[in-house]
């Protein structure tokens, strides 16, 4: 594997060799340690043998352990299907299922504040995709995902009140948190909608101008890539007819609500069968208040939230009544081996090997030449 992780420095520009050194195998080791480390900590502080014997582990608790592992497989089919889409099916199954793969394993091993966008731009001109498709389709993902958020959040807050907005730990500080991540994410959603749908040119205007500030001149060039990417994503998205953007949308709620309802499966299953109703209306709530807890999320400063995840998901199931205190490490323990881990450890895997094919095929195009 280090073969594979060394070689692509004679074949890749050094712009690139920096996204490959972000996607190495070797940065799986970091969230890893960080992740399995908070998770044996809290195991420690909260053993509590009473409570852990009352876990059933019976039919009903492996039933919704599976399912949750299942909705996994489905979330990452459903955001392989939004490639497909999005790209007008230029990315074959396969393709599109590897392609997000290395996609969430960049999300796993950089900074949630981060995200794998920069990797995305990579990947996906390294797939012969086209300068201004890859741009369109890497930005105006950006915008679905924030509309997503935007308009489901306060719709969950209208129904059920603010009670949906978590409360972590035993504090409304999560709730803070959770208001200035929100308006962050529509400021930038909403900031990148108007360049992508209205004046891209003014959109590189401001970026370009936000950058001669003394402290930020080192971004100049980084700011003019990016207007010049909103540009090129904005011709190539504007002129697309509205069922384009309907079934985007309907694919990114999908992908996006799966991952929540993960979460939700593991609550039931650790609750005694017929204890947490499964009602529309209850569930519904249950599944609001995990997509506000995401929104915390946003902000963690480790790769892929490792150990900050852990700690914030077992502070809100206990404050929340969800899982009794004891119970909930090993609940959040097992939603990030189901949601986490295996991203790390299968892009371990495929990265270096299609690494390798993308550098035969460098090599074919020159003899070619």
């Amino acid at each position: 594997m280090t073969n594979h992780n060394t070689a692509p420095e004679t074949e890749f520009s050094d712009k690139e060799e920096k996204v490959i050194k972000s996607i190495k195998s070797n940065r799986i080791i970091i969230p890893i340690v960080l992740g399995l480390g908070v998770a044996a900590w809290l195991l420690y502080r909260k053993w509590d043998a009473e409570a852990i014997a009352s876990i059933p582990w019976d039919t009903h608790t492996f039933t919704w352990i599976g399912i949750a592992a299942g909705l996994m497989v489905v979330r990452h089919l459903a955001f392989s299907f939004r490639l497909r889409l999005l790209s007008d099916n230029f990315f074959s199954w396969k393709k599109a299922i590897t392609l997000f793969l290395i996609w969430e394993f960049s999300s796993s091993v950089s900074p949630t504040t981060v995200g794998g966008a920069a990797v995305a731009l990579f990947i996906l001109s390294q797939e012969n995709y086209g300068a201004a498709k890859t741009a369109a389709l890497v930005i105006y993902t950006i915008v679905l995902d924030t509309f997503f958020f935007v308009t489901f959040i306060p719709t969950m807050v209208l129904i059920f009140g603010q009670d949906v907005i978590p409360l972590v730990g035993r504090g409304e500080s999560g709730q803070w948190i959770f208001y200035l991540t929100f308006s962050v994410m529509i400021a930038y959603g909403g900031f990148f909608f108007y360049g992508l749908f209205f004046s891209p040119s003014k959109f590189k205007a401001i970026v370009k101008g936000v950058t001669k500030i003394k402290f930020l001149r080192r971004f100049q060039d980084r700011a003019e890539e990016l207007g010049n990417d909103i540009i090129k994503a904005s011709n190539e998205i504007r002129g697309r007819k509205f069922s384009f953007h309907l079934k985007g949308y309907l694919a990114t709620c999908l992908a996006w609500s799966l991952r929540f309802i993960i979460l939700s499966c593991l609550v039931i299953a650790f609750n005694p069968a017929g204890k947490i109703p499964l009602e529309f209306v209850y569930q519904t709530e249950l599944y609001a208040k995990i997509q506000s807890l995401f929104v915390i999320l946003l902000l963690l400063p480790s790769p892929g939230g490792a150990g900050f995840a852990e700690f914030i998901f077992d502070g809100f199931l206990v404050s929340s009544g969800y899982i009794r205190d004891g119970v909930s490490s090993i609940v959040a323990l097992i939603w990030r081996l189901i949601t986490y881990y295996p991203y790390l450890i299968f892009g371990a895997i495929v990265i270096p090997v299609w690494l390798r094919n993308r550098i035969n095929d460098r090599r074919k195009e020159k003899s070619a030449g």
